[in-house]
């Protein structure tokens, strides 16, 4: 499961906006903001989904251990556009 934290932190390493990652991700741009409220808001399980597979799919890395949870970007990784990210 994707956090609030973790979408915001993954877009800014990938230097997208909140539109850009809506698009992306293929769901509304209220949803996201839902998923990166630190309100609590109730987000469906799909939506997160997306967004999640969105970033992966741009060489974003999820962590989640007991000690926390983080953002990575994977150098070189190939995004769904097809070109190689720096």
């Amino acid at each position: 499961m994707i956090t609030a934290r973790q979408s915001r932190a993954a877009r800014a390493l990938l230097g997208w906006n909140q539109e850009t990652l809506a698009d992306k991700a293929r769901v509304s741009l209220t949803a996201l903001k839902r998923l990166e409220s630190e309100s609590g808001l109730r987000v469906y399980e799909t939506t997160r989904d997306q967004v999640r597979r969105a970033l992966e799919a741009n060489g974003i890395v999820l962590m989640t251990t007991d000690k926390g949870e983080g953002v990575m970007v994977m150098r070189n990784a190939i995004a769904e556009d097809g070109k190689k990210r720096p």
